[in-house]
């Protein structure tokens, strides 16, 4: 007799025995078994059509088929029963009429038959439950190794295995090392070490197989390296190992302990062992791409960052004159140091690259540089980008947002053309610079950060102070260690050496063989005044390589802004002197027309005397009535 939960209709599996089906009558908490069998022949007419009786008739022969008290059915190996009212009305009555020496014989029978039947359910659901209990282990975590602890105390606290251990390969040693264990102690499992090969751990790993010993006593491979179980008797210990694999890979072995007796079935413990240890190589293994991913990406990050710093290297800038010279001195002497830096010049002369050299040849090469051109938001979204917000701040603001500030966290922030900058931001932004901490827009946290500002100019700073568009204090604090960039025009020596580079650049861009540049090209580049700077120059010789057909840039390859008079058959044929009284006649003329023919009125026009004007309308021969009309 076993207590079994407390159901109302019970669906059961059984064994055929000679075509024989005990009845089983259940009552809450209890399984009674009859001392009778009921034939099942599927011969007998008292079978319905499909072969399935009811209470031991045909269903067609029922008044109702409702299952009463005691009622009960079979279904090909399954029987489906009522708990009775009384037990020993239901036991007296008796379908089948046998000796009572078969009906003792049977009874035993189905005893034996449903004990092993009960113990198997049992069994069933702890496996159940074990395996529902490590599968939410492994799935909480992308890390499998954290949770391997508590699936060995799964195995100890449901199972009833002890000293379950998880070996694994060590790919770098070679070796088996116990990585994780349940009921040693730490110098137990140090211990726990083996060659692939070696005692039964090495052995499963080796071949892949699983291994049951069922008395370690008897069993030569068993080493007890760990020497966990010195104080047990061996013969009462059961050791049961199967190998962590997937596919061909082995990443090693899962063992366990329990006490030995002679109703454990091996098998069912190396098949639910080997299900678990299927689920954790499987845990392992994407372990161990995540580990491969992230190494990969490491190394990348680690190879990229190591371009960029050559690429920003001091050496990466294009310049031998002398005025670059100082600015390779300054950019030296403040890389290494978290001084705010202000970078000043005309567009096109490379202060973004200046900016790039400076962190990049600092101890903050590592960290985040981020950019921002001021210029390129509105107002409204400038203090977002630059500080953040909070959910529902304002219009648009569905989530929360981290700004440039926080992502540069340890790094630095360039930030370009900083006088187009609203004064709201400007507050904010000086607060930063001295207090090193500033709130997300719609927000009340206060954020520290360690950010490096390296700011950036082509206007006037200290014309937007008279103008009221830049604060004051605010251009003091930027204005620490300033670096002015000097423009293409004032360092003629570094045109030939930008354009060899650039050359360079866009052959291996756009799969050219450009080789040099013809001695008018170079005379028009000299002689050019470059207003766009170092950028005009790029794109000019962009332009140049694209049309270069014979490995060679000619004067007629670059753009008509660098083309001379001569060069363009745009040469003027009349004198300076005639040019000039060309000039000074159509100045009169145009201020006779604007006065309509009033001399005092045009000479107030151009701002001279009406003695001028009347010498000139005499010189030239003009005749101030015709524009009086």
């Amino acid at each position: 007799m076993r207590t079994l939960p407390n159901y109302w209709f019970f669906f059961i599996r059984l064994p055929k025995i000679q075509q024989k089906i005990s009845l089983i009558r259940f009552i809450p908490s209890r399984l009674i078994r009859f001392n009778h069998p009921l034939p099942f022949d599927n011969s007998k007419k008292t079978q319905s059509i499909a072969g399935v009786l009811f209470s031991g008739m045909k269903i067609a022969d029922h008044n109702s088929i409702s299952l009463k008290n005691g009622g009960y059915f079979p279904l090909k190996r399954a029987v489906f029963a009522k708990p009775a009212a009384v037990d020993q009305k239901i036991a007296s009555q008796s379908r089948v009429g046998l000796p009572a020496r078969k009906q003792s014989s049977f009874a035993k029978e189905g005893s034996v038959g449903v004990d092993k039947l009960v113990i198997s359910l049992e069994r069933k659901l702890k496996e159940l439950t074990v395996l529902y209990e490590i599968s939410q282990l492994i799935g909480s975590t992308l890390n499998c190794e954290e949770v391997l602890p508590d699936i060995l105390g799964t195995f100890h606290s449901r199972l009833g295995m002890n000293r379950g251990t998880i070996t694994l390969l060590n790919s770098e040693t070679g070796e088996l090392e116990i990585l994780a264990a349940h009921g040693m102690t730490e110098e137990e499992v140090k211990r726990g070490r083996y060659l692939v090969g070696e005692g039964i751990t090495g052995k499963v790993v080796e071949t892949g197989e699983p291994m049951a010993v069922p008395q370690i006593e008897k069993e030569p491979l068993f080493l007890n390296r760990t020497r966990s179980r010195d104080n047990l008797r061996k013969s009462d210990i059961s050791f049961i190992c199967v190998p962590i694999k997937t596919g061909s890979t082995i990443y090693g072995a899962l063992s366990v302990d329990r006490l030995f007796s002679e109703d454990i079935a091996f098998e069912e413990d190396v098949r639910l062992l080997s299900i678990i240890a299927s689920m954790i190589a499987q845990g392992l293994k994407i372990q161990e791409m995540r580990r491969d991913e992230k190494k990969h990406l490491l190394n990348e990050n680690i190879t990229l960052r190591e371009k960029l710093k050559e690429r920003y290297s001091l050496y990466s800038i294009v310049g031998t004159s002398n005025k670059m010279a100082e600015v390779f001195q300054m950019i030296e002497r403040i890389a290494d140091t978290d001084v705010t830096v202000l970078i000043r010049g005309e567009s096109g002369t490379g202060k973004e690259l200046v900016a790039n050299a400076i962190h990049f040849n600092s101890s903050r090469a590592s960290k985040p540089f981020l950019k921002l051109n001021c210029a390129a938001l509105p107002d409204t979204l400038v203090e977002s980008e630059l500080f953040g917000h909070e959910r529902g701040a304002f219009t648009g603001a569905t989530e929360q947002r981290m700004g440039r500030f926080e992502r540069a966290d340890g790094g630095t922030l360039f930030l370009d053309e900083i006088g187009t900058l609203n004064l709201t931001a400007q507050a904010k932004l000086l607060r930063v610079l001295q207090e090193k901490e500033f709130e997300r827009i719609g927000g009340n946290r206060t954020f520290r950060v360690d950010v490096r500002i390296i700011a950036a100019t082509s206007k006037g700073l200290e014309r937007s102070i008279e103008e009221g568009t830049l604060r004051e204090d605010l251009y003091y604090r930027l204005n620490v260690f300033p670096i002015f960039i000097p423009p293409l025009r004032e360092r003629k020596t570094d045109i030939l050496l930008l354009a060899d580079h650039f050359i360079e650049k866009f052959n291996q861009k756009h799969k050219k063989d450009v080789r040099r540049i013809s001695t008018p090209a170079i005379d028009m580049l000299m002689q050019y005044h470059w207003p766009g700077n170092v950028r005009e120059l790029e794109n000019c010789i962009e332009r140049a390589v694209l049309f270069c057909t014979d490995r060679v840039i000619h004067s007629y390859h670059l753009p008509p802004t660098l083309q001379t008079g001569e060069r363009s058959g745009t040469i003027p044929s009349f004198s300076f002197e005639g040019a000039m009284k060309n000039f000074e006649r159509e100045l009169i003329i145009d201020a006779l027309k604007n006065s309509r023919g009033n001399m005092a009125k045009a000479a107030r026009l151009l701002k001279t005397t009406e003695r001028v004007i009347s010498y000139g309308v005499k010189k030239f021969g003009i005749n101030p009535k015709v524009y009086s009309t």
